[in-house]
């Protein structure tokens, strides 16, 4: 038996970094990107490694590109832990595994570290390969605990559940995850939207290297934790954002969704201490009038624009940086 599965980048649209702190968001599937596992029934178990996970290089040089590109772990790691943690739902849910092996590859076209949920993919990937292999059928809800518990309980990578729900549900959707509620159902209350309620959309992202997500949710994370009184503000401000966007496209005004981003990233530049290359893609795509936010922890933006010429006044205004421009893939 063979099987192989595709989890798509994705874009938060309004509302991150909220999601880890019982916040509100909207994000939609960026189809561009996407990484894939395939797997098939083997006499050992064995995680097949991808280019990301090389150890052999011609030269020092060649070993310093390929850490810059793509840091110090491949996807190994998280497969490993993707399996582990399937293996303990089953054990936790009663569920008997049938006694057989196999072989498992990835392969993954979405940048790293720029803020596009890459790691999260892959484990969406690989955790849709397991349930065919073994005919495990996990509730679409409970998914994205299942995908997020691989990089925070056993990976000790902090994040939130916003990239793993859009990666489950894919299209645009709308998470609610309300304290009350996550505490009560296990899950938040997740609303798909349809796309074509959306405005125009554009994503620029960089071609050299950001930061993984870890390095920039762990101080904000002790801050909320510790209470401090703007960051807790941020959050509900981030939620609240989302929530007006929800609304706006619910009625369809999606054209003007626009100032709500542009909120969202100037409450975070109010609390975080920003890379000043990811804050400059910002003000390019501001300087020709186009409302934008960062996807994630930083390294892609996404806004709205109005028309085709003022796609090509963005493009325009990353002219001699080291970014790229696309319009994102949304369609289920």
């Amino acid at each position: 038996m063979a099987c192989e599965a595709t989890a798509y980048a994705r874009a938060g649209l309004v509302g991150n970094p909220s999601d880890g702190y019982f916040g509100k968001t909207i994000s939609i599937s960026v189809r561009n990107f996407a990484a894939k596992a395939s797997l098939y029934e083997s006499a050992e178990l064995e995680i097949v490694p991808s280019f990301r996970d090389r150890s052999r290089y011609p030269s020092v040089r060649d070993l310093v590109e390929d850490v810059k590109a793509h840091g110090y772990y491949g996807g190994i790691r998280l497969m490993k832990a993707a399996i582990r943690r399937f293996v303990d739902y089953c054990d936790g849910h009663g569920i008997t595994l049938p006694d057989k092996n196999f072989s498992i590859r990835y392969r993954s076209t979405i940048p790293r570290h720029l803020g596009l949920a890459g790691s999260s993919a892959l484990v969406t990937a690989t955790l849709r390969c397991l349930m065919e292999f073994y005919k495990v059928e996990i509730p679409k809800p409970i998914q994205p605990n299942v995908i997020l518990s691989v990089e925070n309980q056993e990976l000790k990578i902090a994040a939130g559940l916003q990239d793993r729900v859009i990666q489950v549900y894919e299209g645009c959707v709308f998470m609610n995850f309300d304290k009350a509620l996550m505490q009560s159902r296990g899950c938040g209350d997740y609303e798909k939207l349809d796309p074509g309620l959306l405005p125009k959309l554009f994503i620029a992202y960089r071609t050299d290297l950001a930061e993984g997500s870890e390095t920039f949710h762990n101080t904000i994370r002790d801050r909320w934790l510790a209470g401090e009184p703007e960051v807790v503000r941020a959050m509900e401000d981030f939620a609240g954002y989302a929530q007006s966007v929800r609304d706006l496209l619910r009625d369809g005004r999606g054209h003007e969704i626009g100032p709500w981003l542009n909120k969202n990233f100037d409450r975070r530049k109010s609390i975080y201490n920003l890379d000043p290359k990811n804050v400059e893609m910002i003000e390019r795509a501001r300087s020709v009038g186009a409302p934008c936010k960062f996807t994630g922890s930083g390294g892609a933006i996404i806004g709205t624009y109005d028309d085709e010429a003022m796609f090509q006044r963005i493009e325009g205004a990353f002219e001699g940086s080291r970014a790229e421009v696309i319009k994102p893939i949304i369609t289920e």
